[in-house]
């Protein structure tokens, strides 16, 4: 929920890099004049709010990633409780690829929408990811909705599988952590009842014969 509602917030920073970055070498525009081409075009203001459909399908991708290191972990490493560094590593680079196969096509649809039309379009724009899915399709062939999956894969492989390499040590961590706390806690506490109890001893008179 919270990436959805942070992606209506963000696209339009989006939409605004990716113009530029897609801009012809002659046209290269700041920051606000790119915005006001968007919002001076055919779409207007909604412009700006462009690929927010795929965007929105794309907050899964992290949902994917974690339920398929969940699995991969349940396949490759079935009942151990701690992995060694290297073996998080490969489960969250291995999880994060998958994810980056799934979705690469609506990253790449998203990008469509959010740049100029290609030429043979004649300047009119794409109205949904799905007519980009299908435009780059007929035009450039099927396997071209995975363009740009190696550096994605690559840039994924590297941040997920460190991620998950530092969970996994940053949990171990913090259990240690909280049981010498613990352990601390319960060390205080008898220290404090001992000495309520030889107080006690001390405060009892004296009986005698």
């Amino acid at each position: 929920m919270a990436g959805a509602v942070a992606q209506v917030f963000t696209i339009p920073v989006s939409v605004i890099t990716t113009r530029q970055q897609t801009q012809p070498k002659g046209d290269k525009r700041g920051l606000l004049d790119t915005g006001r081409e968007v919002v001076h075009s055919e779409d207007g203001w909604p412009g700006l709010w462009r690929g927010l459909k795929a965007s929105l399908i794309l907050v899964v991708n992290p949902a994917i990633t974690y339920g398929a290191y969940q699995r991969l972990r349940e396949g490759f490493f079935a009942g151990k409780v701690n992995l060694r560094p290297w073996e998080s590593f490969f489960l969250g680079a291995l999880s994060k690829a998958l994810a980056t196969i799934v979705t690469q096509p609506l990253i790449v649809a998203k990008v469509g929408l959010q740049s100029r039309p290609p030429p043979a379009r004649q300047g009119k724009p794409f109205q949904s990811f799905l007519e980009v899915m299908s435009y780059i399709s007929e035009n450039e062939g099927p396997l071209a909705l995975f363009k740009g999956l190696a550096p994605q894969i690559t840039k994924g492989v590297l941040v997920q599988g460190l991620l998950m390499m530092t969970k996994e040590r940053m949990e171990i961590l913090f259990i240690v952590l909280f049981a010498h706390l613990r352990k601390l806690r319960n060390t205080k506490l008898q220290r404090l009842a001992d000495a309520a109890t030889s107080q006690a001893k001390g405060a009892l008179p004296v009986l005698t014969r």
